[in-house]
């Protein structure tokens, strides 16, 4: 038995430690509870985003692989790796239009955490030559999309409205019903408050009237009693 430890089902395993134990602490406390996994790209992510919060609203195509796309980028290189998408974590996806590489904001992230383990550079900078990078191919393909609907247009193609357009449209149309609800609304307080100016006085002059009938019927009731 002293040779031999239990099964892990008979004892209570203590769980890997993610960091250092603080020795200073007389009683340990939460020896059992899981502990909170960090990296630094989660701190990476959370500034990107907060900066730059409508790349959350862009479209993400998922596509499972073999999972080793990351043994091929060399983010040394910048920003763009072979099959590595514009928008999402780490997602894959093969977009023919545009000879099948994308940003992705996972891109941003690896290839500031290259340049701070690597060019030793400190957070905010390599944070602003990412940026910088990351702005020019956005640029790049956003003048490519605008040039293909435009020689598409020349050429007889025909979209529809576009978001901006049925936004606006759904815009108007609510406005519209709100004039409509308000014209609605402003008629009836107005209503109601000249029906409370025209009513103003007579409750006091009903109840003048209902006082004095009263003192008239016991006046007329006393007279016929008197010979």
């Amino acid at each position: 038995m002293q040779s031999v430890p239990p099964a892990e089902t008979l004892v209570r395993t203590v769980p890997p430690r993610h960091r250092n134990p603080n020795y200073k602490a007389k009683k340990p406390k939460n020896i059992y509870r899981p502990q909170e996994i960090v990296y630094i790209e989660d701190k990476l992510r959370t500034a990107f985003y907060r900066d730059h919060p409508w790349e959350l609203a862009r479209p993400r195509v998922i596509l499972e692989s073999d999972g080793k796309d990351y043994q091929h980028c060399d983010w040394s290189k910048g920003l763009r790796q072979p099959n590595i998408p514009l928008t999402g974590e780490w997602q894959v996806s093969l977009d023919l239009w545009s000879d099948g590489i994308k940003l992705t904001f996972s891109s941003v992230v690896q290839r500031q955490l290259w340049l701070m383990e690597n060019e030793k550079f400190d957070k905010r900078k390599a944070y602003d030559i990412t940026r910088r990078e990351f702005y020019r191919l956005r640029q790049e393909e956003e003048i490519e999309k605008r040039v293909a609907l435009e020689e598409a247009k020349h050429v007889g193609a025909y979209f529809g409205k576009s978001r901006i357009d049925v936004s606006h449209h759904l815009e108007d149309r609510e406005f519209e019903n709100w004039k409509i609800w308000a014209g609605k609304e402003t008629e009836r307080q107005e209503a109601s408050r000249n029906s409370e100016i025209e009513s103003f006085g007579l409750e006091e002059e009903e109840d003048i009237t209902d006082d004095a009938e009263p003192e008239e019927t016991a006046e007329a009731a006393e007279g016929k009693k008197s010979p």
